[in-house]
């Protein structure tokens, strides 16, 4: 079976915007499928603030390959661990919170490439490959060119460090935490801040220079989220399923609430109609 492609990964190199959907809660390999259906590009299994355990991180990993849509990680912060064994078994991509140095990049981008690119540890057949690769060498190189290396920008130093951080090879994209950003910068939630729109000028400024892909999480209003794309944001979380199952579900019951009653008068006065 010839490796899976990261479908993400070359719509970002075409210059096209990749859309996410975040896994909180659902734990069906419907997930993936349901990302699918619905025009996204990449799953974004939270592994930082969810509960999953190794097992269901694997199942839905693997489940996405056949779906086109990209699986990719978020681990907790240095779970150096976490990130290979969700490679080893169906991930396409890691993103590794909490990066503020390009010491920190550096040692993730090593972690999850196989030499001489990297240190990542030779686990057996991989899942990309469906379990049967080619000849390790080969596989490995091939592998190397389909992982995404994502480090997520989510402090004053971060931003500050973002050309350092960027100019480390293997690093692919800085993906702005905005919701952690905007508390560390003392305005907590505050999605069009002047101080926000300053921290997307930088990163974004630093990922051109070195030809890496500015990335976007948390912001969901519409006006923010068209700003921070507009700036040159082609990594793009567009929620979560909570967030999703919230916005559907009280659309429809606010729709269903506000229908009119049929009152008992109205009732009556149909029933003698059509005796």
């Amino acid at each position: 079976m010839p490796l899976v492609p990261n479908n993400t990964r070359r719509k970002m190199l075409a210059g096209e915007v990749a859309l996410g959907f975040g896994v909180h809660h659902l734990r069906s390999a419907a997930a993936p499928a349901l990302a699918a259906a619905t025009g996204h590009d990449w799953l974004f299994l939270d592994n930082e603030h969810g509960s999953f355990s190794v097992n269901e991180i694997a199942q839905l990993c693997i489940a996405s390959l056949p779906t086109g849509v990209t699986p990719l990680v978020r681990v907790c912060a240095n779970a150096i661990d976490e990130a290979t064994r969700a490679l080893d078994n169906g991930a396409l991509g890691i993103v590794m919170p909490h990066v503020e140095t390009a010491k920190e990049a550096r040692r993730i981008a090593e972690a999850f490439r196989y030499p001489p690119l990297g240190r990542r540890s030779w686990g057996g057949p991989p899942a990309v490959y469906g379990f049967r690769p080619p000849a390790m060498a080969e596989a490995q190189k091939a592998i190397n060119d389909e992982i995404l290396t994502v480090v997520m920008i989510e402090s004053p130093a971060a931003v500050k460090n973002a050309a350092d951080i960027a100019a480390v090879d293997g690093i692919d994209v800085l993906f702005i935490g905005t919701s952690d950003l905007s508390s560390e910068l003392g305005i907590a939630g505050q999605m069009g801040h002047q101080k926000l729109i300053n921290a997307y000028a930088t990163v974004g400024a630093a990922c051109k220079k070195h030809g890496k892909v500015l990335g976007m999480g948390g912001v969901y209003d519409e006006e923010n989220a068209s700003r921070y794309v507009g700036m040159g944001a082609r990594f793009v979380l567009t929620g979560s399923d909570h967030n999703y199952i919230l916005m559907g579900a009280n659309s429809r019951s606010g729709f269903f609430a506000g229908l009119p009653r049929a009152t008992e008068a109205s009732s009556a006065r149909g029933k003698r109609a059509k005796s």
